[in-house]
């Protein structure tokens, strides 16, 4: 279907032209109205720091603006949001020279940290604060975004660094810890691994078992993605678009039905401003979580649009 024609796509973008962030207005012209892949990696260097990481609430939810890995791997989405594969770039560049430094890893546990004790210092959602008493064993986001940087490095870094090494270990002890089967479905962590598993298969990396970790990204997801189309609209619950963008996506097959329902939901959902509802709130006292919910309703639009120009009749 041409998307553009739709009265949901017109809707959408009056949103967009009136609300969205630079990096969200560059990414709906570059998807929708062949603008420029420049001017979207313009606004996403807004958002990186001199150490090559990325803060200054990327990740909508945490306003730090210090590097973080959560933040870091959100900016990774972004670039593969845009089909972006150039290691050179200076972005990519930064980003591997972040991920090299050391900060921001436990080497105790061989993970990212999922929280950074600076997130404190800002507004943030109650997710995203940092407990000082906290262990590495206790993190209920194992290996987010960890598994995701690691392909990342993968994928970008020189073969012969200490980097594309330690990344390569790291990788190892992740897919032995989701394969296991021992932690139970949960969306992020198996967002951020379905993210390692493209980095390895693009990398073409031959060294670790992609075949099991397939499999285990596919029964992951049919335990996760809620099958209750009913509680979609008002409860955070996983839908397919959290796991599908396009026909050829891992989790495609078998979701067929679930995709057509909730292009369903994307008509029937959307607000008179052309937007769709936020389905959380931060459990903080954050004033500035309206701020951020609305920069997450252009995030929902871009989605939203996508999701329906590839499944919509």
């Amino acid at each position: 279907m041409n998307i553009r024609e739709t009265k949901e796509f017109h809707l959408a973008e009056g949103f967009i032209m009136r609300n969205a962030r630079p990096l969200d207005m560059a990414m709906w012209r570059y998807l929708f109205h062949g603008g420029n892949r420049e001017d979207v990696l313009e606004a996403l260097a807004a958002f990186q720091n001199p150490d090559g990481g990325f803060g200054w609430g990327l990740e909508c939810d945490s306003m730090n603006p210090n590097s973080s890995p959560i933040q870091t791997l959100t900016a990774c989405g972004a670039l593969r949001e845009i089909g972006f594969t150039d290691g050179s770039h200076p972005i990519v560049q930064g980003v591997l020279r972040y991920l090299d430094s050391g900060a921001d890893f436990d080497e105790k546990s061989g993970q990212w940290l999922t929280v950074v004790p600076s997130n404190n210092d800002y507004p943030h959602a109650i997710w995203w604060a940092f407990d000082p008493n906290s262990k590495p064993e206790d993190n209920p986001l194992p290996y987010n975004p960890t598994a995701g940087l690691a392909g990342f490095a993968l994928r970008f870094a020189d073969k012969n660094s200490g980097l594309y090494r330690k990344s390569e270990g790291i990788a190892m002890n992740a897919i032995a810890f989701i394969t296991s089967g021992e932690f139970p479905p949960e969306i992020h962590v198996t967002g951020s691994f379905a993210m390692l598993y493209d980095y390895l298969v693009e990398a073409g990396a031959e060294q670790f078992n992609t075949d099991k970790l397939r499999e285990t990204l596919l029964s992951r997801a049919e335990s996760e993605i809620c099958r209750d189309s009913s509680r979609w609209e008002t409860e955070y619950v996983p839908k397919p678009s959290n796991y599908i963008q396009n026909r050829s996506s891992l989790f495609y097959a078998g979701n067929e039905a679930l995709c057509k329902a909730e292009c369903e939901l994307i008509r029937s959902s959307q607000q008179p401003d052309g937007s769709f509802p936020v389905t959380w709130q931060w459990c903080t006292e954050y004033q500035e979580f309206a701020l951020a919910a609305n920069w997450w309703k252009s995030r929902f639009i871009i989605t939203n649009m996508r999701f329906l120009a590839e499944f919509g009749e």
